[in-house]
């Protein structure tokens, strides 16, 4: 099939919509609406796409013709119905219609191009939007009492309890980037029920308070977030977990040219004599000049060295010994993370140490009621804080999707993926979640430890690396603090140069076994304990 080729696609159809489209008088005023509703960045999405595709319910356009989600339309058509009644003398078709005059701001709100006509677009978002309010209709306070007249068809979906399995599912599927439904197509709906956009407001503030409250992971979050302010759920969501603060405004966004910060070695000090020799002697010894240099005058001795009897059993291993760098690089032996070069690129995981090793050092761990920007490190009291996390069965999902919408949306640095890529870092095993459960810092509601530390090592994955000065800054003082500490600094000290000198070890180790060897095949020939003997006995 040539490039060219378009099937399924219906050409003066796409010609009228875009007539249509560049004729509309309302064009400068929409073309200020931000998008607000993304796809899901590929790089997140190779990684495990289950956690951004809905499974249960679709809403909006991207997943709207899967037919594996078919079997909720009856469901929102339930939806639709109790709508209808609660519109008195407005029927549905006059909603559809107030829905087509607003096709180009729909448009506008979504990043992926919508191949949809008019009037299909506004009963699709029409029909999603009804059910959408009829599930958050649990979450309406209307002084002081929940709202009843839930449909009895949709009765065994909606559980504020959260005990139903599909009432999990329908959640799960809410907060995904890519199944947004806009705020205005919402309050639009409300405002005709109840005749004013000021009581439509405040019902739909209720709701979203309501269930943020009862899903987000965090349940110390701003209630004070402006429903103005706000496109869509997950945005509304977002804007509790990280509000905005005078510190947010002091953010700076990462410069790839700009010098990385250099943690380890802030408490070491100047070099002393032992670092300058051992650092010289690493690079002579990674010279590669050198190297080859030492490799010739090996090789040759050992090549008639081998030959000699009784010393062919250990030319396998010695010789893997002294030359197996030679077969590490030859072309024909891949790198294992070449099979991975098709994969999108891992950002590099903090460097800070884990619970466990924080712990035995004598950090301490405390949870704070606050938000994210709670997060810092009393360096005199080597205690670090952290806010309070539930992790349940939706925890994973929600936190993914707040990454993606995150990157696709901040213009400035990503906090929450900051603060995620900390967790990350600290969060290593089993244990160092057990910890942090004991604290109280982690309240786990998954099966196990383990669950929860699989959870924080799966988020690994970001779009672009940022810098946040409060994270950044805590991450300097505990590794300032870790390792500052004297066996902290022995341990570092043998690893960076013991461990870097390993190839003249090795150098001087083959030295003195070649003539170990030599002096054993002399004497086997020349008979060196014998002349002793006969010495002896003189």
């Amino acid at each position: 099939m040539g490039t060219n080729s378009t099937p399924n696609v219906d050409h003066q159809r796409w010609v009228a919509q875009m007539r249509r489209t560049l004729e509309q008088e309302e064009l400068e005023e929409d073309a200020e609406i931000p998008v607000s509703i993304f796809t899901v960045p590929k790089n997140l999405l190779a990684n495990n796409p289950d956690y951004y595709v809905p499974q249960l319910v679709a809403l909006g356009p991207y997943h709207h013709w899967r037919p594996e989600l078919y079997e909720m339309e009856r469901y929102k058509l339930s939806a639709a119905k109790m709508t209808q009644k609660k519109l008195k003398t407005i029927k549905f078709q006059d909603l559809a219609d107030q829905f087509t005059l607003l096709e180009s701001k729909i448009q506008a709100s979504y990043h992926k191009y919508l191949d949809f006509n008019g009037e299909t677009l506004a009963w699709m978002m029409a029909v999603d939007s009804c059910f959408l309010l009829e599930f958050l209709r649990i979450y309406a306070v209307r002084e002081g009492k929940v709202l009843a007249g839930v449909s009895s068809r949709m009765s065994h979906l909606v559980d504020s309890s959260g005990r139903k399995s599909a009432y999990n599912a329908i959640v799960r599927d809410l907060v995904m980037l890519e199944n947004q439904i806009p705020f205005f197509l919402l309050r639009k709906i409300l405002e005709l029920q109840f005749l004013s956009l000021e009581l439509a407001d405040g019902m739909l503030l209720s709701m979203m308070i309501g269930l943020c409250k009862e899903i987000s992971p965090f349940k110390a979050t701003d209630s004070n977030v402006e429903l103005s302010n706000c496109a869509h759920l997950l945005d509304f969501l977002y804007h509790m977990i990280v509000p905005k603060s005078k510190e947010q405004s002091e953010i700076t966004e990462a410069d790839e040219e700009s010098e990385v910060l250099e943690v380890e070695g802030g408490s070491l000090g100047k070099p002393g004599i032992f670092t300058l020799f051992f650092s010289r002697l690493n690079g002579l010894c990674k010279n590669a000049s050198f190297s080859r240099g030492i490799k010739v005058m090996l090789w040759l001795p050992w090549a008639i060295i081998s030959s000699l009897p009784g010393l062919r059993l250990l030319k396998q291993p010695i010789a893997y010994l002294l030359f197996s760098e030679n077969r590490e690089t030859k072309p024909g032996n891949k790198d294992p993370e070449s099979n991975h070069i098709s994969r999108p690129p891992l950002v590099e995981e903090i460097t800070i140490p884990s619970v466990t090793e924080l712990s035995k050092a004598g950090v301490c761990f405390l949870p704070t009621n606050g938000s994210i920007f709670t997060v810092h490190f009393d360096f005199i009291a080597a205690t670090l804080y952290l806010p309070t996390i539930s992790l349940e069965a939706n925890t994973e999902v929600i936190l993914r999707n707040l990454v993606a919408y995150e990157a696709c949306n901040a213009s400035g640095p990503l906090v929450f993926t900051r603060y995620t890529e900390l967790m990350n870092g600290i969060i290593d095993v089993e244990e160092d979640a057990k910890l942090l459960r004991e604290k109280g810092i982690m309240l786990n509601h998954l099966k196990s430890d383990e669950e929860a530390a699989n959870l924080w090592n799966g988020m690994t994955r970001s779009v672009r690396l940022t810098k946040v000065p409060f994270i950044d800054e805590v991450i300097e003082d505990v590794n300032r603090y870790y390792n500052g500490k004297w066996k902290i600094k022995l341990m570092n000290f043998m690893e960076s140069h013991m461990s870097a000198s390993r190839q003249f070890l090795t150098f001087l180790a083959a030295i003195l076994l070649l003539l170990l060897l030599s002096l054993q095949a002399y004497c086997s020939l020349f008979g060196c304990a014998h002349r002793s003997r006969v010495r002896s006995t003189q």
